[in-house]
């Protein structure tokens, strides 16, 4: 029998080979039961390694090699790298639960649609591990196929055994949650789905019965048909049609040496891989109108899935491996120097000293071998010839690399059997035999990371693993983290509209946002926001909206105590310094107090003409001089009579934009004796914004609201001490107020002096810089080292491979310290339009400006949405 076993194993036709497809009995939470065994399966989790710290790669690496070594050696293992695009529609369910002002289905509505246009990929890492055999089963299956064949054959198994298997595979999940993986029992539907998807059928999965899916649901999940060809596997759907062909690879070869990061990255670099689908005349011309000739544009991801079934040895079973394959080359080499030849050879010297240094590191480091079989799995869904343009990539990309691929010829069956969950191992003569850092090293679970579990999408990660990117401006005060969120970087290259797309999402939330826009081009904000039916309003500084920020209306709910001595520091502040040092302050006090106590509704109008009909000649030329004032733009919001043209700024939910392009706040060295007109009336100005901002943050009745304070352009504020000391108040008590604050710069340098603000900072997105100084301080904010890479990537990021510059292109650092590079996405034209902040966007009282963020010149380029589609539409 072993003689016969072993020469159809040497002509290809040993019985793994010939085993039939796995017979499935039962899934529930993390286990497959076959009619031959039972495997615990496991959902690993992602690491965020595309920017890590070297320091930090090198520390996980030996944690995963040791957890190979120690808790799964002796275990047969089987990875499974799958793909499959994002569920647009998950989104609009999720958006029921998030959103609840304005129109929000509509809102809803447009970035599914922008989803389903991308199709991002979504990776999934999967482990099985084979817990035991199950014993019997020659006989069970003989009588099994007996009973089929009359039949009355019984599927299933029963609970008491269930209970032991489940009971084995969580006393594995505890060992290996602790490791990088941070492993997880896959759900029973996410096993339902990883077996059903190898026929490609649209139909709904089965509903698992107190936890267990099995009988005749679970055969419904293999209902299929593929049929091997050559050099690839057609899978045909119930009326037999070919809806997909697939083709599986051997990895045969692998350089003697990998390095990581780099070509040792085996498997996470699946992802990076790219090809330019075969289009017709029709489709080149639509991307002709679109700009999207040049290949780099049309490329798109083949995302070909990974099937690795390897075995950790135990260390004495490895050790005595490596020690016989030293003992022997050291024979050969002892028997050269007997014979004439004295000369043992290069690589019998190389191999005895490789393992002897093998041998040493495996005796002090968690270091043994792994036997591994690597198999790619390429699919389309178009055509054979499209396929073997998918299979050239992959073979291309891999070559590059030092890795040999190619096509199992003749073996597609056993491959395709192979790669199924519950299978075994059919090829066993295509694998390799090295040190479980070559199997780690290939970081199958590294890649980008980011963001928010939940909460509104907003744009798309750019790393080596794409996704939706989840950010929720609002988010820091429900996890009781910090809620300060800093934009940087240079003009142009869309800090601002990144912003006002956050805004947006928190207000469709039921947020109060309050936007200080100092350079006057946020207008569009307001538009868009009144377009999907949310409550926004615009306040612009002139006399049209005379009275809408008097001090007295802005701290109403505070009471006039608060009010009554904020307006008298206002009007001091917005006084000529002479009459200020004659003693001005004096009457402006008194005539506060009086109209406090004689007027119901008390207005700042009120005290300047109160001011004016004093007998005192002091007050009378300070309310004069006031009274001029108000009639000026600046003066006008604060001190002007309510026009009722005007809509009041109220601390209710909705989109406030207070649009203040004219203001000139003083340096901090600029004594207040020195201060000219402009400053004295942007101060005093300011000085309303910034009292309404502490006293909105922390009403006792506004606790529930979610609130943010935007400020764009924010050293236009750092400038100045109460500026500073204002953010650093928001920013502390940020999350005792629910209450978010969002800044825009474009220097990172003034912005790291503010400690108070950098320590509360949660979220960083860091857009291109080009200087020095200015990288080194974004890197810290960043979590990154102040390195050459590090500023290199600061200096590229936004940029196109043709150098023009790609518009919402950041890296971003979450909450979580961790980095990665991050595309802001907007869904749709339309809204691009309405959100333009370049110097040719008219209308909605926008004043000129010099940024051009997403603008229309790039979305000619990337489609609609105005921001490019490579490596992103399918």
């Amino acid at each position: 029998m072993k003689i016969a076993k072993k020469i159809a194993q040497l002509v290809g036709l040993g019985g793994d080979r010939s085993a039939g497809a796995p017979h499935y009995l039962a899934i529930s939470d993390g286990l497959i039961v076959t009619g031959t065994h039972a495997e615990a399966w496991y959902v690993l989790d992602s690491s965020n390694t595309d920017l890590m710290s070297e320091g930090a790669r090198d520390a996980e690496l030996d944690h995963a090699t040791s957890a190979l070594a120690r808790t799964l050696a002796g275990q047969e293992c089987h990875l499974k790298i799958l793909w499959s695009p994002l569920y647009a529609e998950d989104y609009r369910d999720e958006a029921a639960r998030m959103f609840s002002a304005g129109d929000w289905q509509r809102w809803a509505d447009l970035r599914v649609a922008r989803l389903e246009q991308m199709g991002l990929p979504t990776r999934h890492l999967l482990l099985g591990v084979r817990l035991t055999e199950r014993t019997g089963q020659a006989q069970s299956n003989s009588r099994r196929s007996v009973q089929e064949g009359f039949g009355i054959a019984q599927a299933g198994i029963p609970h008491k055994d269930l209970a032991r298997l489940d009971a084995l595979m969580r006393r594995m999940g505890r060992r290996l949650e602790a490791s990088p993986w941070k492993a997880q029992p896959a759900p029973v539907e996410t096993l339902a789905w990883m077996i059903s998807r190898e026929t490609h059928r649209d139909g709904p999965l089965p509903a698992a019965s107190r936890g267990v899916i099995s009988g005749a649901k679970l055969a419904t999940l293999t209902r299929g048909r593929a049929l091997p060809f050559p050099d690839h596997v057609q899978v045909t759907d119930g009326t037999g049609a070919v809806v997909a062909w697939k083709s599986v690879l051997t990895m045969s070869g692998f350089p003697e040496e990998m390095v990581t990061p780099g070509s040792g990255e085996w498997l996470r670099v699946l992802a990076e891989i790219d090809y330019v689908p075969e289009l017709d005349d029709e489709q080149l011309a639509e991307l002709e109108q679109l700009g999207m000739i040049d290949l780099p544009e049309l490329a798109v991801p083949v995302s070909p899935e990974a099937s690795v079934r390897f075995t950790v040895q135990h260390k004495r079973d490895a050790l005595k491996r490596v020690d016989e394959a030293r003992r022997l080359a050291k024979e050969q080499r002892t028997s050269a120097a007997r014979h004439s030849a004295e000369d043992p050879g290069l690589d019998i010297e190389e191999t005895e000293a490789t393992m002897g240094g093998l041998t040493r590191d495996m005796r002090r480091d968690d270091l043994t071998l792994v036997e591994d079989h690597p198999r790619l799995i390429v699919t389309s869904t178009t055509g054979l010839a499209d396929l073997r343009d998918r299979v050239d990539a992959v073979i291309t990309h891999f070559g590059g690399m030092g890795i040999f691929i190619e096509v199992g010829e003749q073996e597609q069956r056993e491959l395709y059997l192979e790669a199924m969950a519950g299978d075994q191992l059919r090829v066993p003569d295509l694998g390799h035999v090295r040190d479980v850092t070559a199997l780690a090293g290939s970081w199958w679970w590294g890649g980008a990371k980011l963001g928010d579990d939940h909460g509104p999408i907003i744009g798309y990660l750019t790393g080596t693993t794409q996704g939706a990117f989840r950010y929720d401006a609002t988010a820091g005060s429900d996890r009781g983290d910090a809620t300060t969120t800093a934009f940087i970087g240079r003009s142009g290259r869309g800090k601002s509209t990144a912003m006002m797309l956050a805004i947006l999402d928190a207000a469709f939330r039921g947020s109060f946002a309050l936007t200080l826009d100092f350079k006057g081009d946020l207008g569009g904000l307001v538009t868009a926001a009144q377009d999907f039916g949310l409550n926004a309003h615009l306040i612009e500084i002139s006399p049209k909206f005379s009275g809408v920020l008097d001090m007295f209306r802005l701290l109403d709910r505070e009471g006039s105590e608060r009010a009554q001595v904020e307006v008298p520091a206002q009007l001091s502040i917005a006084a000529p310094p002479h009459l200020r040092a004659a003693g001005a302050e004096t009457p402006i006090q008194r005539a506060v107090n009086a109209v406090i106590e004689q007027n119901a509704e008390p207005a700042t109008w009120q005290v300047i003409e109160y001011l004016r009909g004093m007998d005192d000649k002091l007050a009378k030329e300070t309310g004069d001089a006031l009274f001029e004032l108000a009639q000026t733009p600046l003066g006008a919001p604060f001190m002007g009579k309510l026009t009722g043209d005007a809509v009041p700024l109220r601390p209710e939910p909705g989109v406030w934009v207070v649009q203040m392009p004219g203001i000139l706040l003083p340096e901090a060295e600029i004594a207040r004796e020195d201060w000219n007109p402009l400053h004295r009336m942007s101060v005093a100005l300011m000085h309303s914004m910034l009292a309404y901002g502490v006293t909105t943050a922390g009403r006792r009745d506004l606790r529930g609201l979610r609130k943010l304070v935007c400020v764009p352009e924010v050293h236009v504020l750092t400038a100045t001490r109460e500026g500073a000391a204002f953010l650093g108040y928001i920013a502390r008590v940020g999350r005792a107020l629910a209450t978010a604050l969002l800044l825009d710069t474009q220097d990172p340098e003034s912005l790291i002096k503010l400690t108070g603000v950098i320590e509360q900072l949660a979220t960083v997105f860091g857009f291109q810089l080009t200087t020095k100084d200015q990288q080194n301080a974004l890197a810290e904010l960043l979590n990154l080292p102040k390195e050459d890479l590090t500023r290199q990537l600061i200096q590229s990021v936004g940029v196109n491979p043709n150098r023009s510059i790609r518009h919402g292109h950041c890296i971003a650092r979450d909450h979580q310290f961790n980095s990665a590079t991050v595309q802001f996405d907007i869904p749709s034209a339309e809204l691009a339009a309405l959100l333009d902040t370049s110097p040719k966007a008219q209308g909605q009282g926008q004043e000129p400006d010099t940024e051009d963020e997403f603008d229309d010149d790039d979305q000619g380029a990337a489609g609609e949405g105005g921001v490019r589609m490579e490596k992103v539409t399918t």
